[in-house]
C-alpha cells in the first residue's frame, strides 16, 4: 500500500506539479527552500486546496480523481500548524473532545486516552490554554489532530516556532508517534536535525517539482543531489545495540558494515538506534590501521565520487549495505588511486547517536 498523489496546481507566479508515490507507512518528510511548494501539497492531500484535476489515494482510499473530489471535513485528516491554533474559550480537554464530534462511534485507531498519554498531557487536561508554554499548545495541538482518528497526520514545521529548548522537549514525543502508532506521517520541516531524527523516506522539492524521492539513508548521500555537497553533508546509520562494556564505559552497536563503539549509553541491549556520520569526520585508508586512537574503522568499497571546488572529492562508500560519505582532498582521492570498485577501509574519527 502507498500514499499516491498527483496534481498540478497554478497560481499568480508558482506552479506546484508534482507525480509522487510515498510509504503509508513511518514519517515521509518534505524538504526544500522556502517557496517549493511543501504547504501547498500539504493543503492539497487535506483538501484544503483543489487543483485542477489530479489523483490522490491514501492506502486504499480515493479521495481525488477526475470529477472526484472529497470535500476536506470528509477526509480523516490530521493536520497540525506551526501554530497551535487552540480553542481559547475551551480548557485542554474541551479542545480533546471537540475533534470527536466529526467521528462519532467510528472505530479508533487512536482512542482519546491513547493520544493523551503519547504527549504526556494527562497533567494538564483541566488547564486554560493560555496557561499553558509553547510546547505543551503544540503537544495538545497533535494530542487533538489525533484524536480525530486520523487516515494520515499532516505535519507543517510544528516545532517552527518554538526556541531550541522547546524543540528539543516535544521532540521525544514525537518520536514516540513514529514508533507507536500504525499512521503514516507526512512531516514538513526546514530543519535538517528534525528530519534526521524523525524522517524514514525524504521528498526533496524544488521550484514545485519533485526532484527525488527515497529512504532517508539513500537521499543524504546521493551525490547527485545537493544534500551530499554541503559542509554539513552526513550520513546516516541504523544500527543495534549489541553489549555494553562496563570496564570502560562503552556501548557496542552492530550495523551491516560491522560494530561500532561509543560511550556508554543507557539503552538496552536490541533497541534500534540511529547514528549521525559528518563526511567531514570520515577518512580513508587502503590498510586497516592499527596503533590508533580510532576505534570504528571498517572495510568499505568507494561506490560513486563527485569533484567539490576543484580542491575536494566527496566520496559514497558502502559498508556492508550501508552507504557512508567521505569528504577528502583531491590530492588524496589521487594519492589513494581512489576509484569506483576499490576495497579501502573507513575510519569514523566521530560518531553522535542521536537521542
Amino acid at each position: 500500500m502507498s500514499i499516491e498523489a498527483r496534481f498540478k496546481l497554478v497560481r499568480a507566479g508558482f506552479t506546484l506539479d508534482v507525480d509522487l508515490s510515498i510509504p503509508d507507512q513511518g514519517v515521509t518528510a518534505l524538504f526544500g527552500p522556502s517557496g517549493c511548494g511543501k504547504t501547498t501539497l500539504l493543503r492539497i492531500i487535506a483538501g484544503l486546496e483543489n487543483p485542477d484535476g489530479g489523483y490522490l489515494k491514501i492506502g486504499d482510499t480515493v479521495w481525488q480523481e477526475d470529477s472526484h473530489f472529497t470535500p476536506p471535513h470528509q477526509r480523516v485528516v490530521g493536520y497540525v500548524f506551526q501554530e497551535a491554533s487552540l480553542f481559547a474559550h475551551l480548557n485542554v480537554l474541551g479542545n480533546l473532545e471537540y475533534g470527536l464530534k466529526r467521528i462519532g462511534s467510528s472505530a479508533h485507531r487512536v482512542s482519546l486516552e491513547q493520544a493523551i498519554a503519547l504527549l504526556g498531557i494527562e497533567p494538564l487536561l483541566a488547564r486554560r490554554t493560555d496557561r499553558l508554554s509553547g510546547g505543551e499548545r503544540q503537544r495538545v495541538a497533535i494530542a487533538r489532530a489525533l484524536a480525530v482518528n486520523p487516515k494520515i497526520l499532516l505535519m507543517d514545521e510544528p516545532l517552527a516556532a518554538l526556541d531550541f529548548g522547546r524543540k528539543q522537549e516535544i521532540l521525544p514525543y514525537l518520536e514516540s508517534l513514529h514508533d507507536e502508532l500504525d499512521i503514516p506521517i507526512i512531516y514538513v520541516s526546514h530543519s535538517p536535525d528534525e528530519v534526521a531524527r524523525l524522517a524514514d523516506h525524504l521528498v526533496l522539492l524544488t521550484n514545485g517539482k519533485v526532484k527525488a524521492t527515497g529512504t532517508i539513508t539513500d537521499m543524504l548521500t546521493r551525490l547527485d543531489l545537493p544534500l551530499a555537497r554541503g559542509d554539513d553533508a552526513e550520513a546516516l546509520i541504523e544500527a543495534t545495540v549489541t553489549e555494553h562494556d562496563d570496564e570502560y564505559n562503552l556501548t557496542y552497536l552492530n550495523f551491516s558494515g560491522g560494530r561500532f563503539t561509543v560511550t556508554r549509553k543507557q539503552l538496552p541491549i536490541g533497541h534500534k538506534a540511529r547514528l549521525r556520520l559528518a563526511a567531514r569526520d570520515i577518512s580513508i585508508t587502503l590498510e586497516q590501521q592499527t596503533g590508533t586512537s580510532i576505534l570504528n574503522i571498517f572495510p568499505a568499497t568507494v561506490q560513486e565520487m563527485t569533484t567539490q571546488n576543484n580542491a575536494q572529492v566527496m566520496v559514497r562508500l558502502l559498508a556492508g549495505d550501508t552507504p557512508i560519505l567521505s569528504r577528502v582532498t583531491r590530492k588524496s582521492a589521487t594519492l589513494l588511486g581512489l576509484e569506483k570498485g576499490k576495497q579501502v577501509y573507513v575510519q569514523v574519527k566521530s560518531v553522535a547517536l542521536l537521542p
